[in-house]
């Protein structure tokens, strides 16, 4: 039995040695292709996701008491300022305004009267004040009853999209009740959080004289057609978040975007002397990325890397590498710690120009 393993043990050492050597072999004789860092001038972007509301998003209600008569628009209809759009039943405030002017016709020609007597020195002067001061007043009780009929009509406060109606014909309404909502959409405001250190960032561009301009990002992941600018910042960053809100105002000439919607606001960050390497050049070991590095004697080894940003094919590495370093690009599977391996070397920006990439 002693024998028996002492065999098994020889042939298994044997079969390692001359594995391992066959391994070494095929990296020196298979070419496996190599490159370094680039560093340049470039742009990455940050995504964040937003909520698009229209600069004037108003509720409409019911000024007076009464049934709705009519309404004149239909839903989801653009409206120009002014346009009637509810009509509260009129009749008890049209016979307020005749009862008003009756009584302002009657105080008028009294006061007429009062001031012949007064010119004639038949009256006081005080009986004159007082009856001009109840002309006044049936004037005011007038004007308070064209009011409250005006206010059976129910008009666009400006041009917008109506939204859903919350009543019918019919309805018996009070006071306050709700009609419906319109929103002013010929320019939409877009709010975004944005974490503490990049509102830093910003605002140090900001005294710069650099106003922040972004993209959106539509749910159907087309981008809008239009450029929005941040006008303004809220006053408090959230306590929960560490986050800031932001805001943009985006034009909207073709009422695309509406009240309500969501996307992602899409900002575009220039680099300077950035180091890029290709993504696929990289591995990820428990949630940690490395590369392969290739030493004075063609050896690898696996380094750990720091990644800052990710773009199309391309990671931004912010620590690990330096600009002369020689990295694996191909054949990662292949290949193992401390192996070694004939390359070919393949200047960065040849790779580079192959990738997608936003570069300067």
């Amino acid at each position: 039995m002693k024998r028996i393993i002492i065999l098994i043990s020889l042939a298994a050492a044997v079969f390692c040695e001359t594995s391992c050597e066959s391994h070494e072999k095929v990296h020196e004789k298979t070419k496996l292709l190599v490159t370094s860092p680039l560093r340049m001038d470039t742009t990455t972007t940050k995504e964040y996701v937003c909520q698009i509301r229209s600069i004037r998003h108003i509720e409409l209600r019911a000024l007076e008491k009464g049934y709705l008569e009519d309404y004149y628009i239909d839903e989801g209809k653009f409206v120009k300022q002014g346009t009637l759009l509810f009509q509260i039943l009129p009749i008890m405030y049209k016979a307020e305004v005749q009862r008003a002017q009756a009584e302002m016709s009657f105080a008028e020609v009294e006061y007429l009267n009062t001031k012949a007597l007064a010119d004639s020195n038949v009256v006081s002067k005080n009986e004159l004040l007082m009856a001009k001061a109840k002309l006044e007043k049936a004037k005011a009780e007038l004007a308070l009853a064209q009011a409250h009929l005006g206010f059976t009509q129910i008009r666009a406060p400006f041009d917008g999209i109506m939204d859903r109606l919350s009543v019918r014909r019919g309805s018996l309404l009070n006071e306050g009740d709700l009609l419906s909502t319109i929103s002013d959409i010929s320019q939409m405001w877009v709010y975004f959080n944005v974490p503490e250190a990049e509102y830093l960032d910003y605002k140090i561009n900001l005294n710069k004289g650099n106003q922040m301009k972004v993209s959106l990002k539509m749910a159907n992941n087309e981008y809008f057609s239009h450029i929005g600018v941040v006008e303004t910042i809220e006053a408090d960053f959230n306590n929960e978040t560490g986050n800031i809100a932001f805001r943009a105002t985006f034009p909207n000439p073709e009422k695309l975007l509406r009240h309500g919607e969501t996307g992602n606001i899409v900002v575009t960050v220039p680099l300077k002397n950035a180091l890029l390497i290709p993504q696929k050049a990289t591995f990820e070991v428990l949630n940690a990325r490395y590369v392969y590095v290739v030493d004075k004697n063609n050896v690898i080894k696996s380094r750990e890397i720091t990644v800052g940003a990710e773009m199309p094919n391309l990671y931004i590495v912010t620590s690990g590498l330096n600009e002369g370093d020689k990295i694996l690009l191909e054949g990662l599977r292949l290949v193992s710690e401390n192996d070694k391996i004939s390359y070919e070397y393949k200047e960065p920006k040849e790779v580079i120009k192959h990738l997608s990439i936003y570069a300067e």
